[in-house]
């Protein structure tokens, strides 16, 4: 299964678009975002435009209701701290690092993902993978975002500039 991996959009459409359409290119079948996508219109964007299901855990720049996320069929919004089964994967996410740690509580996950420090970082915690792909909308930092191929194992780091 391919995964694409994006946090800390911050409304930039733009850079949301480029990349969905390098997932649709590379057939990537599922979404992971940390958070900070920031308004609604954004939510739609990325629900009518994802190729496959987006798992979705709130940011702390969200200026969307949680009640709004429901009406977007291809979101699965997990709140603030989620573990979802992703093909045979168990896969955790949250936007703050300190949250990490509730992640873990929920039980064995074989990756977590987090976001908000907008900084490409890779770390082993109590033996998960934890990742944050950095930031989609490239604020304060190039704007990147993260590719898992679950069959190999293989993570990278996508750069936009790059696409």
């Amino acid at each position: 299964m391919k995964i694409a991996i994006i946090s800390d959009i911050h409304d930039n459409l733009v850079n949301l678009d480029k990349c969905l359409s390098w997932c649709r290119d590379n057939k990537i079948e599922a979404v992971i975002c940390p958070g900070d996508v920031t308004n609604s219109e954004t939510l739609e964007f990325l629900d009518k435009n994802s190729p496959g299901p987006v798992y979705l855990v709130r940011g702390n720049m969200e200026i969307f209701e949680d009640e709004e996320v429901k009406s977007f069929s291809q979101i699965d919004y997990g709140g603030r701290v989620a573990v979802w089964e992703i093909g045979s994967l168990t896969i955790g996410a949250c936007h703050e690092p300190f949250l990490i740690a509730k992640v873990l509580e929920k039980g064995d996950c074989n990756l977590v993902f987090y976001g908000h420090t907008h900084k490409p970082w890779e770390e082993r915690r109590q033996g998960t993978r934890v990742v944050n792909p950095g930031t989609l909308g490239g604020v304060f930092s190039k704007a990147s975002f993260a590719f898992y191929d679950t069959e190999n194992n293989n993570l990278e780091l996508k750069l936009v500039d790059d696409l």
